[in-house]
């Protein structure tokens, strides 16, 4: 079948993005569904740093790609050996599918899923395969979900059926920016009620690490980020202090307020500056957990002796460090409780034809989150 997708042919073109549009919207063609494939009619699709970190070069894939990792859609068609899912069945698409054979799977631990990287850095499904045509060539997939599209095709293990009544734009953010934010502050950092929590970084991840924070009952929740308007959302959601992180004294000013540094903090900007800012403000004997992704040649040192005689914790967190089956529907239910009120994070809804001026947006830290809807 043909449909419209967003594809990446350079990576590293100048901004504004708008006029030097990166991605070219182009009228793809799309395999049917092979064995444990299905066929997904894209609803919502989220834009998010990861793609802008593909867009900009950071995190180098395979080209041409057709882009995307964040999404919620309709099942169009299902595949042979797909007998769990059937068409009009409503799914969230996850951007690590868990083969669940490999030991990181066997361990409870899908999101290190070894097949899935393989697949995700060669631009393939889970089943080593391409669905996408472009001109009668094979082209790559982001991660095996490629969502800025009307229709895509992937791994059935990359998708989490949900309910139907949960609207499909907003679902969408349960992929991905819900997954990795809520997720590394209960699953990855297991932050405990009454302690004291900062975030660094309020972009869509950081924003529901926020909303997590809040959740678990933080005593003292500290937003950091320099930008004011999200300072000033991240107090609407919850944050009983905000800090600019350009302010010179901006670590003093969390150290002061939490008497020595908080229990946990989380770094979500993706940025060296703001990991050494997250470490500075974690207190003796504290976790930092880091969910940004850097540019790929960007290191971050740190005193050895202090992390040993301050028995620091130091934790990657990637995807949150989520079991998406069973996470899925419970931050879902979390969120229908009132709980964990993500919609609130929703900037903005788009046409795919707008996509380049999206990203415009997102690098200046004008928005959320803006959702793709079809």
């Amino acid at each position: 079948m043909k449909v419209k997708a967003a594809v990446l042919y350079e990576m590293g073109q100048p901004q504004p993005y708008a006029k030097t549009k990166p991605i070219v919207i182009e009228e793809i063609e799309l395999d049917p569904p092979g064995p444990g494939e299905v066929l997904v009619e894209i609803k919502g699709a989220g834009l998010c740093h990861s793609d802008l970190s593909v867009i900009n070069g950071a995190r180098p894939r395979a080209l041409p790609i057709a882009l995307g990792h964040e999404a919620a859609g309709i099942v169009a068609e299902v595949g042979p050996e797909v007998h769990d899912l059937a068409a009009g069945d409503h799914v969230v698409l996850v951007f690590v599918p868990s083969c669940g054979d490999c030991v990181p799977c066997m361990e409870g631990r899908p999101a290190l899923c070894e097949p899935a990287a393989v697949a995700g850095a060669e631009g393939t499904l889970l089943t080593g395969t391409r669905r996408i045509k472009l001109n009668g060539e094979f082209i790559n997939h982001q991660v095996g979900v490629s969502c800025f599209a009307e229709y895509a095709v992937t791994s059935r293990r990359s998708l989490i059926k949900i309910d139907k009544e949960l609207p499909l734009d907003l679902a969408a953010l349960f992929g991905c920016a819900v997954l990795t934010g809520v997720g590394a502050v209960l699953n990855t950092g297991q932050a405990r009620p009454g302690s004291t929590v900062a975030v660094v970084g309020l972009g869509g991840v950081g924003l529901n690490a926020l909303l997590a924070a809040k959740l678990i009952g933080a005593s003292r929740l500290i937003a950091v980020d320099p930008l004011d308007d999200k300072l000033a959302l991240a107090r609407q959601l919850g944050a009983t202090d905000t800090v600019n992180a350009g302010d010179e004294d901006a670590v003093e000013q969390v150290r002061e307020a939490t008497s020595g540094g908080v229990d946990y903090a989380f770094e979500m900007a993706g940025t060296v500056e703001a990991m050494d800012i997250a470490y500075r403000i974690t207190r003796r004997g504290g976790t930092t957990v880091s969910a940004g992704l850097s540019h790929f040649e960007h290191d971050f040192s740190l005193r050895h002796v202090g992390m040993v005689a301050e028995e620091r914790t130091i934790k990657g967190s990637y995807m949150g460090s989520s079991v998406p089956v069973r996470d899925v529907p419970r931050f879902i239910e979390l969120y229908r409780e009132g709980r964990l009120p993500v919609d609130q994070l929703i900037s903005a809804r788009i046409p795919l034809k707008d996509i380049n001026a999206g990203f415009d947006r997102l690098a200046a830290g004008d928005v959320i989150r803006q959702v793709i809807t079809f």
